[in-house]
């Protein structure tokens, strides 16, 4: 011991400028001379270390030239191979040279292709040699890097750097490796097993590297001091005054910090890399797709001390909106400032840390509801927490509206950016929106429908009563620009307000085979409810006095308006593209998850594959129906009162009245005729209206024709001009909706012609097809032209 003290040191000049400065900063003062034994037990530890690794090294490299050896043996064999072949070709060559063209062709037809296929065959292995040597010298290195990382971890905080170092080292070597394995697989797709052994040693190495940068990334968070204190989240007034540790960082904590991200950033890439390369000929855009690990990092421990406010708020949800918006909105500047260069410069493309962070708190906020709000919400008579099925309902639909609110808050926040939500279109609308948490549970969007439905139903159960609501028309701008055209009640347009409330809802969900179970579920029961109540009234009227009385037609008649003018809504939605996506979705089934659904979705052009199509065509069968009816009632009528006019055959043999324009026995039934239309005509939409009279003319052509051109009566010369000015007045009768209103008694405005054709005429005409078509009969078959013809008397 007196010996190693009294022992000689060494002289200054002998030592190095690092071991002098290393001396400086160490022994500086009296009090660090004391610590002198510690330090040299920590030189000696990291000798020690040095020397193992040392070792190691020397190992490694003279395995690798023993395995270099072991191939450059290989490829001088086959090299000496091909020399000899060579030399023996030679030889051949010139022996056989004496035997003529026999003999060379024989060399060029079957030993040199042989050769070829050797000296390819032999290229091939020293190629599969030199890639496997090349192969297993980065994997040597790569594995060096991480066991050398993993060492520099275990001493202090003075070697962290070197580790960082040689970690960035092994990801640069994973990504030449990548490089030789991608390269490797498009040229040389049969060395399989050879990328295969690769794929496994870089997925070990891999599995240690990325949880050690993850713990080294977490270690810095916390040094940084996020997550930041809830607490001293700042109100909505003074949020550029909070102290966000992703600003305040400098010096060496924050050249740590980013080159922690960069190397996290980078495995990232790599990662992605690898599983495309491993997925080629796959569906790879789901697969490839992972959340930005560095923004999970800052998500899930301010998430976690999120959860202990959240537990406190299970029945004040607001407040759980109101902290997760906050926090969403304070810190997403920094995202866009700070850590996007930084993504960026790690070539990690296709990511914004805007939408990563936005995403990831909307997710957790999903998450935390799929797990401890909902299942309360959703049965709520177990735990005995949401009280009454009807408190249960008002709650329900409150948190609904609360996530809706909040996913346009989300939204705008997004927008306010820049960012055009290209967001919905490539799916990563779903996860920043909160309404995601039904896209795993079918069961909670169905629970949904049906408390949507029934408190749709409670409301519109007032509106149905009030007889008001039948009678008095829609006022102003309706949902159609033309609404007043249909004579609409306003009951119609209560009933389009709820489903509008259904539809604008449904926009919130963000996966379309969501919206389109959501809409079938809510909006179908409400139309088909709107329908029965228009049929239960169309009935109750017919039911009572057969549609007789004015008051009954007046009833139909507004049934069929509002049918018509739910039905124009419906057609108008239906050619949005918000509609035409929803009606593309024909695969909404029952147990299926919604995001299997999207999986199934078929376009199909044309108004038929709408949503509403269904509907749409019972609207239609209950307008045409209803309205068919009002015409065979009038035209019931109208018989009723001209059939002491029809069956009075001896009117055609006598001249007219003297003073009468028309016919006293038709008077009245056109007078009925007339006061009937009046009244559908001002209570009806003008298109069924003319669908009403349309069919009324038609009912009145085929009654005069059978009942009075085919009953065998005969036609005097006064009968064919009484007939003639009968039905000019009932041809006025209608001339108020068309020009032409004779071309809607087809029948009797032919037979009247032929009834008006003189007797030399007919008499000197051949009858027949030619001669019925140069007379413009077009609407008569033969027979019942020529019993027209035979029923004309002609008097002297």
């Amino acid at each position: 011991m007196d010996s190693v003290v009294q022992s000689p040191l060494p002289q200054a000049s002998v030592l190095s400028p690092s071991i002098l400065s290393f001396l400086n900063n160490k022994l500086r003062t009296d009090q660090n001379l004391s610590q002198a034994p510690t330090l040299l037990s920590e030189l000696q530890a990291q000798c020690g270390d040095l020397d193992q690794a040392l070792i190691d090294l020397n190992r490694s490299l003279g395995s690798s030239l023993l395995a270099y050896a072991s191939v450059s043996d290989r490829a001088h064999g086959f090299l000496s191979l091909i020399d000899s072949q060579l030399t023996g070709l030679e030889s051949s060559t010139r022996s056989r040279s004496s035997d003529g063209e026999g003999g060379v062709e024989q060399i060029l037809g079957e030993e040199l292709p042989a050769l070829a296929k050797e000296v390819a065959r032999v290229e091939s292995v020293r190629t599969y040699a030199e890639t496997a040597l090349k192969l297993q010298t980065m994997i040597g290195d790569i594995e060096d890097a991480v066991s050398s990382t993993m060492k520099k971890n275990s001493w202090k905080h003075s070697l962290k750097q070197n580790s960082e170092e040689l970690r960035l080292v092994a990801i640069k070597t994973l990504k030449l490796t990548e490089d030789m394995l991608t390269s490797v697989t498009k040229t040389h797709p049969q060395w399989a097993h050879l990328v295969s052994a690769v794929d496994h040693r870089v997925d070990r190495a891999l599995a240690i590297l990325r949880p050690q940068a993850i713990a080294d990334h977490r270690a810095l968070l916390t040094s940084l001091g996020w997550p930041p204190p809830l607490s001293s989240t700042p109100d909505s007034g003074r949020s550029n005054d909070v102290q966000n540790p992703l600003f305040t960082m400098q010096g060496d904590l924050k050249d740590q910090y980013c080159e922690n991200f960069l190397a996290l950033c980078s495995l990232q890439e790599l990662q992605r890399r690898r599983k495309s390369r491993q997925l080629e000929g796959y569906n790879r855009e789901l697969a490839l797709y992972q959340p930005l690990w560095v923004i999970e990092e800052l998500v899930n421990p301010i998430a976690l001390a999120s959860q202990r406010h959240f537990s406190k708020w299970i029945d004040k949800p607001e407040f759980i909106f109101t902290l997760v918006y906050k926090i969403t909105r304070d810190y997403v500047d920094s995202m866009d400032e700070l850590l996007q260069p930084l993504v960026d410069e790690a070539m990690l493309t296709g990511y914004s840390c805007r939408e990563e962070w936005i995403s990831g708190m909307v997710s957790s906020l999903s998450t935390y509801l799929a797990k401890e709000i909902f299942p309360k919400y959703a049965q709520p008579d177990e735990d005995g927490v949401m009280g009454t099925q009807e408190q249960a309902k008002i709650s329900w639909l409150h948190l609904v509206d609360l996530m809706i609110s909040f996913d346009k808050q989300i939204k705008s926040l997004i927008e306010h950016s820049g960012i055009l939500l290209s967001f919905e279109d490539d799916g990563n609308f779903v996860k920043a929106s909160s309404l995601n948490v039904f896209c795993d549970r079918p069961d909670w969007l169905d629970l949904w429908a049906e408390i949507e439905l029934s408190d749709i139903l409670d409301k519109l159960k007032l509106e149905t009563g009030d007889e008001r609501n039948w009678t008095v028309k829609v006022q102003g701008a309706g949902l159609l620009s033309d609404a007043e055209d249909h004579k609409a009640p306003a009951i119609s347009s209560a009933y389009l307000r709820c489903l509008s409330s259904v539809v604008d809802r449904c926009r919130s969900l963000p996966r379309i085979s969501m919206r389109s179970r959501f809409l079938r579920l809510t909006g179908g029961p409400v139309i088909h409810k709107f329908l029965d109540c228009l049929l239960l009234r169309c009935q109750e009227a017919e039911g009572l006095t057969a549609l007789t009385d004015n008051d009954a037609l007046i009833k139909v008649a507004n049934s069929i308006n509002a049918a018509r003018y739910f039905e124009s809504v419906l057609k108008e939605w239906c050619e949005d593209v918000f509609f035409l996506e929803i009606g593309s979705n024909q695969y909404d089934q029952p147990g299926m998850s919604v995001g299997e659904q999207d999986g199934n979705v078929d376009p199909v052009e044309g108004l038929e594959s709408g949503i509403f199509y269904k509907d749409i065509v019972k609207l239609e069968e209950f307008r045409t129906e209803w309205a068919e009816k009002i015409s065979v009632v009038i035209l019931r009528g109208f018989d009723a009162e001209c059939r002491d006019y029809v069956k009075n055959r001896k009117q055609w043999q006598e001249k007219g009245e003297d003073g009468w324009t028309v016919s006293k026995y038709l008077v009245g039934a056109l007078d009925y005729l007339q006061g009937k239309v009046s009244v559908v005509e001002v209570n009806l939409n003008a298109v069924d209206f003319v669908g009403v009279w349309r069919s009324l003319a038609g009912g009145i052509d085929r009654l005069f024709f059978n009942g009075i051109l085919m009953s065998n009566a005969k036609f005097h010369d006064g009968g064919v001009e009484r007939f003639g000015r009968d039905l000019e007045v009932l041809f006025g009768a209608f001339g108020a909706w068309c020009l032409r209103p004779e071309g809607f008694f087809p029948r009797v405005s032919e037979g009247l012609k032929l009834l008006k054709i003189g007797e030399e005429e007919i008499q000197n005409s051949l009858a027949g097809e030619t001669w019925m078509k140069e007379k413009g009969i077009r609407h008569l078959s033969m027979a019942e032209a020529e019993k027209i013809v035979k029923s004309r008397v002609f008097t002297s």
